[in-house]
């Protein structure tokens, strides 16, 4: 099924909106108003904001499945088991690199046990053994998953559109934690590079430790 010029416009507009929606509610300014406005709500606004932000990926994600159409490429033979493969190691680095972040203040459950009206990230300065690597391994694995799939039309456009967001709200993300942790996370940022891992940018284990201890 060839996507109709409607079609196309509907899929590049959900992900805009979605990207618009998620970009503004994770803001530090409507952070801030919020906090001003309902004080005693902040400590629900990671748990809302995540709930909100898996609700909105629902209706490009279903167009994905009830838009699917001919494939443009398929990964076939020995490309079948790379492109496999690569997803699995991506998927099992994403299960790996849990155990390095904290779930509780990630959910918003820890804000909401402890009554936290605190605009900010409760997080300390870390930097996981991946994070040593690449400053967003989520965000670099998740590309990995993405671009290792087999293509249609509905899917190539959903994932140019998801790499582009991934750029975006990477910058955005380390605007605030410029903002967090100032000249560490500046000094780190100039190291290590952003989405993709590149030869000779990298922190070594002792380096990384020193830098959390400042």
């Amino acid at each position: 099924m060839e996507l109709s010029g409607l079609q196309v416009v509907t899929i590049v507009g959900l992900w805009v909106l979605y990207g618009l929606f998620h970009s503004f509610t994770a803001s530090l300014r409507l952070k801030h108003w919020m906090a001003r406005q309902w004080p005693r709500r902040m400590p629900f606004y990671r748990l809302l904001f995540n709930l909100m932000a898996g609700v909105t990926l629902i209706p490009p994600l279903l167009l994905i499945y009830l838009w699917h159409g001919p494939y443009l490429w398929q990964w076939s033979g020995p490309y079948w088991f790379v492109a496999n493969g690569l997803a699995l190691l991506a998927v099992a680095g994403f299960v790996w690199s849990l155990r390095f972040y904290d779930g509780d203040e990630f959910l918003g459950l820890r804000q909401i046990r402890d009554r936290e009206q605190r605009v900010e990230d409760q997080e300390r300065f870390y930097i996981s053994p991946l994070h040593r690597f690449i400053r967003h391994p989520w965000y670099f694995l998740g590309l990995v998953i993405i671009w290792t799939r087999d293509m249609d039309s509905v899917f190539l456009i959903s994932s140019l559109m998801m790499t582009g967001y991934f750029i975006i709200g990477s910058r955005l993300e380390e605007a605030k934690l410029l903002i967090y942790h100032g000249e560490r996370y500046r000094v780190y940022r100039d190291r290590v590079p952003g989405l993709f891992p590149l030869p000779g940018r990298y922190l070594t284990k002792e380096e990384a430790l020193a830098l959390m201890e400042e």
